[in-house]
């Protein structure tokens, strides 16, 4: 009835679905609660908060977090071509592989650049 690799993955994708749920569920319910006034309050970094919270933050965190993003979603390509490899032809290999080396050119750039010096 069902492709034998969708039945993996539809299998992946529900174990993972049910861990998900379930380690926070498990969690809650076999932990103690002690709530004591230090486990209230707020803190930062171990130490206590100072400061006003709506600081101005530099461009340079914002561009990390775009590149960080940028090169993440490589991975919502990757697996379904990994799934799929089999499946397409030649051309969407290649096509792959262009993506690749545009996306190591890219991160080679940024890189001579200093975008991920602090």
């Amino acid at each position: 009835m069902f492709d034998p690799e969708l039945k993996y993955f539809l299998i992946f994708v529900l174990v993972s679905f049910c861990i998900a749920l379930l380690l926070p569920i498990i969690s809650f319910l076999l932990t103690r609660r002690v709530t004591t006034r230090q486990k209230l309050s707020p803190y930062e970094c171990g130490f206590e908060p100072f400061g006003n919270a709506r600081i101005q933050v530099t461009v340079h965190f914002y561009l990390i977090a775009i590149l960080f993003l940028v090169f993440d979603l490589e991975v919502v390509f990757l697996f379904p071509w990994c799934f799929t490899i089999h499946l397409l032809q030649e051309k969407a290999f290649w096509s792959m592989i262009y993506f690749f080396i545009v996306l190591i050119v890219g991160f080679i750039y940024e890189w001579r650049r200093g975008a991920l010096e602090w």
